[in-house]
């Protein structure tokens, strides 16, 4: 049996390579660059290779599963905790041969590239309206220094400052920045909108999508989101492990008899966490117009109305994932039992 562990620290140019024939030691150490990094690994037998789950590291895990070797993506958090003394590309190399021996850490799956492909689009969108988000707050705080208070709403910016503009209330010169400052934000709404309209194209093509999407709350980004950077439901035990994956699970500080369950803990991914709080938002603006509720609905506003509206939408998104989870994992579509 191969017992030989190959740990690489990625970096944009250089690769730290540490191999270890017996787990707990570390028999030879490489800085190789790019295109010694390929050919070592071409020529180089068979092995378990580890790699944090970091940028490309799903890119280098494709090209070294067609070379035959087995590769393992860690996670860095996990990682990080078997590191020696300072950080550098060593002592990471290390951490990984460290971290690996412990099999309570679970391998992030390697993503295909259409996977990748769609995260990237997600990506694209959110940062598109990060950009508009500051354009529109820099162009409200600016014109209230002229005495123009734009109304909250990002749909009302835009018509309220041209008016304003028309009004002559700002100096002459500074009239071309804002236009230019208005364009841009219509620029990128423009451009969110078009990658929202390619992820509902591609929904369609994914049934695992579709199905997702007919649980209440969960719509294409959700859907798409999901399928792109989680991939597959089965590394999951339960669906209370989904929901603590993407963070919606409680932070715990317990000693002995004492038992203490604070806030959610945040962890995982948090563009998934907010899309699925989002979507429990919507699901309990929706149930207050229902004229008949079904069991999911009726405990969110019961929840809403003993804690409150936000903590009402963090345990609803709770729900929704482990009911997503369930789906999922089933391959049908929701049935309000599910969530019962």
């Amino acid at each position: 049996m191969n017992t030989t562990q190959v740990a690489v620290d990625i970096a944009k140019s250089v690769f730290q390579v540490a191999v270890s024939h017996d787990p707990g030691q570390v028999h030879e150490q490489h800085r190789l660059s790019r295109a010694r990094f390929q050919r070592f690994f071409a020529n180089y037998p068979p092995a378990e290779v580890l790699m944090e789950a970091c940028g490309s590291a799903h890119h280098w895990g494709r090209e070294l599963q067609a070379m035959g070797h087995q590769v393992s993506l860690l996670p860095p958090s996990d990682v990080s905790r078997y590191r020696d003394g300072n950080k550098t590309d060593r002592a990471d190399a290390k951490a990984l041969l460290e971290a690996s021996r412990n099999k309570k850490i679970d391998p992030v799956p390697i993503k295909s590239t259409d996977q990748q492909a769609v995260t990237a689009l997600h990506r694209l969108r959110s940062q598109y309206l990060a950009t508009r988000t500051a354009r529109i707050n820099a162009v409200r705080g600016l014109m209230r220094e002229f005495g123009v208070v734009v109304p909250l709403g990002a749909k009302n910016v835009v018509p309220r400052v041209r008016a304003a503009l028309a009004e002559d209330v700002v100096p002459t010169f500074l009239r071309l920045a804002f236009e230019e400052a208005l364009d841009e934000i219509g620029q990128l709404q423009a451009r969110a909108d078009a990658i929202r309209s390619q992820l509902e194209q591609l929904a369609k093509l994914m049934p695992d999508a579709q199905r997702l999407m007919t649980v209440p709350g969960i719509g294409v980004l959700t859907a798409t989101a999901l399928v792109a950077f989680v991939g597959d439901p089965h590394r999951f035990r339960s669906g209370r492990h989904f929901a603590a994956y993407l963070g919606l699970t409680p932070r715990e500080h317990s000693s002995g008899t004492r038992r203490r369950l604070g806030r959610i803990s945040k962890r995982g991914n948090s563009y998934l966490r907010m899309l699925l709080i989002h979507g429990a938002r919507s699901v309990l603006w929706s149930a207050k117009r229902c004229a008949e509720l079904d069991d999911l609905r009726a405990w969110a506003l019961e929840v809403q109305e003993r804690r409150g509206h936000n903590v009402a939408a963090v345990a609803l998104a709770n729900r929704l994932a482990r009911v997503t989870w369930r789906v999922w994992r089933d391959q049908r579509p929701f049935d309000r039992r599910i969530a019962a």
